[in-house]
């Protein structure tokens, strides 16, 4: 007999096991079989004493394996007064005593999931936590920092779910390089986030490569395969090999405005020598940040627009002009003295 057959109409399983945590949780001494199927909802309706001790048995099992401790109290008598109850002590949450440090990261690791799916799961956690301790200082350890992860959007949770279990994936993808949309086929491992977006590590099935695809180019719906488990993940899943931010460390060299880009300054290393060599505006300060990969820090830099100019290296520079030519482009800004692209304002990043 299938389990929707013995349970009552409108109460779905995950419901019944809440009401049998709260049950079990507020019991004085312990709950026998029978009280648990007069008096906790979604056991009553069973058809019958078999089916009833198949649900019990079956939703005691999952508690047990999602950690909630159900143990046995055996009374020394007739089976029928053996109880069961949850053990208070060890399923409490013990007092939180962060300090506002650990405050300020856990605060500004919510703001991250700033997407619609998610933000009511952080707001609700982050409130329990504050309610569980003092939150003292947490503005103070936020002050002057500013996520710059974006939303994750719709793709994310089937691709999660894909991952989890191992599904293959099919979406519409429009390629960075040519803007042209295709449908992709992809054998999903990973789901990373690397310099302000999201990413999924994976084997492309039509090119029998692995790939990596940034979310936020995925158009439309994700559809995820029927199939668990339908194909094997490597050993070893490189995620910054794969996505190039694991390439030698060089130095940029940046002159930026004054008192602006404080995130990137915040990084910034002794100038190298011969950078004073370099042209660069009178009103501006040389910064050098370290750096591994060109696309993580020219997408970066294309967000402060006229504040940072990238004095070196060269492909850094082309990079960043690259990404606000196409800004301009998409924007239809008017060109004014000459093509974008070219001269001191082309280049600011």
């Amino acid at each position: 007999m299938s389990e929707n057959s013995s349970v009552a109409p409108g109460v779905p399983p995950a419901e019944r096991l809440l009401n049998l945590v709260i049950a079990l949780v507020n019991a004085s001494v312990s709950m026998t079989k029978q009280q648990i199927r007069r008096g906790v909802a979604g056991y009553g309706d069973a058809p019958s004493v078999e089916a009833f001790e198949r649900m019990f048995e079956r939703d005691k099992d999952t508690l047990r394996s999602l950690g909630v401790p159900v143990v046995t109290v055996d009374a020394g008598g007739h089976s029928d007064d053996v109880g069961y109850r949850i053990d208070n002590e060890a399923y409490a949450l013990p007092p939180v005593d962060l300090t506002s440090a650990e405050w300020g990261v856990l605060a500004l690791a919510a703001q991250l999931w700033g997407d619609k799916a998610l933000r009511t799961d952080m707001s609700r956690a982050m409130t329990k936590l504050r309610a569980a301790g003092a939150a003292q200082g947490e503005d103070d350890a936020l002050a002057g920092l500013a996520p710059r992860v974006r939303a994750v959007g719709d793709a994310y949770g089937p691709l999660l779910d894909a991952v989890t279990e191992r599904r293959t994936v099919r979406f519409r993808y429009r390629a960075a390089s040519t803007g042209v949309l295709a449908t992709r086929q992809v054998e999903p491992w990973r789901i990373a986030v690397r310099g302000g977006g999201w990413y999924l590590v994976g084997r492309d099935v039509d090119r029998q490569a692995p790939r990596v695809f940034r979310l936020s180019r995925i158009e439309g719906r994700v559809r995820v395969g029927q199939v668990p488990a339908a194909f094997a993940v490597p050993d070893h899943v490189d995620v910054d090999a794969a996505l190039g931010t694991a390439g030698q460390e060089r130095v940029a060299v940046l002159a930026v405005v004054p008192e602006r880009a404080s995130a990137v300054r915040a990084r910034a290393v002794a100038v190298p020598a011969g950078a004073a060599d370099l042209p660069a505006p009178s009103d501006r300060e040389l910064v050098a940040v370290p750096f591994r990969s060109v696309t993580t820090l020219a997408e970066e830099l294309a967000g402060y627009a006229d504040a940072v100019l990238v004095l070196d290296p060269p492909d850094l520079r082309a990079d960043v002009v690259r990404r606000l030519e196409a800004a301009a482009a998409l924007a239809d800004v008017p060109r004014q003295g000459g093509t974008a692209g070219t001269g001191e304002g082309a280049e600011h990043g």
